[in-house]
């Protein structure tokens, strides 16, 4: 027999694996082959010091119920496999993803519903003047939002208005005045808009509308700083 031959065959020798009527043949074959051959000789003791090294090594036993383990792992995944599980597993993570990113949209998208609503009924009433409603008896109306208006002008000082500027006075707005009004009623800062500018009549417009009472600006029903009143003044002198 040749070498590689007998190498291929030296794990059942050394084992007592070669048995059997063809096989007792065969280990003489390798026995005679052993006895003539120290390459092959020595590669059958590097084997016999592997099996002596292997059987020191501690044995793990194995737990009683790996066998049962085993089996019902094998059910399961076989259970696992088949499309009506798969769907229903399929079916259960989609409604998890959707219950947890839809159930914070719950609480936003109600609230911007109605404020969509309320929101349609202003734009509503804005677009349609036309349409005619029957006001109910007693009924109070409700403004979410007023302007500021001039409650009454002072009459300080008298004579107001120097007589240089009667020509421009004279004509219609002769004086158009922007007004700002704080949330108390009082005057906080005007504007010229048309008429005369002159210094004189800014220190007597500035006395008078100190003097002066606003309603506020009001929105939601709370008086609110930032409202605006428009004031149109005309002169008429009369000489005797």
């Amino acid at each position: 027999m040749k070498c590689n031959t007998v190498r291929t065959k030296l794990a059942g020798y050394l084992d007592d694996a070669i048995t059997g009527g063809a096989r007792v043949e065969e280990r003489v074959h390798i026995r005679r082959h052993l006895e003539g051959c120290n390459v092959c000789r020595e590669e059958l003791e590097r084997f016999r010091k592997l099996s002596v090294l292997l059987s020191r090594v501690p044995q793990n036993i194995p737990p009683a119920d790996l066998a049962v383990r085993i089996k019902v792992a094998a059910a399961q995944a076989q259970h696992s496999q088949d499309w009506p599980s798969r769907m229903r597993r399929i079916k259960d993570r989609a409604e998890i993803l959707l219950d947890n990113v839809l159930r914070p949209l719950t609480v936003p998208a109600t609230g911007g519903f109605f404020s969509a609503i309320l929101v349609f009924v202003l734009v509503l009433q804005m677009i349609g003047p036309g349409i005619t409603v029957r006001a109910v008896q007693n009924d109070v109306a409700l403004n979410l939002m007023r302007p500021a208006e001039l409650v009454s002008l002072s009459d300080y000082p008298q004579a107001w208005a120097p007589e240089q500027h009667d020509l421009e006075l004279s004509l219609p707005h002769g004086l158009l005045l922007d007004v700002t009004v704080d949330a108390q009623g009082h005057m906080t800062d005007y504007q010229i808009i048309s008429g005369p500018n002159s210094l004189e009549l800014r220190r007597q417009l500035d006395q008078m509308l100190l003097f002066s009472r606003f309603s506020p600006m009001l929105s939601f029903g709370r008086p609110t700083a930032g409202g605006h009143v428009v004031l149109s003044f005309s002169a008429v002198r009369v000489r005797g």
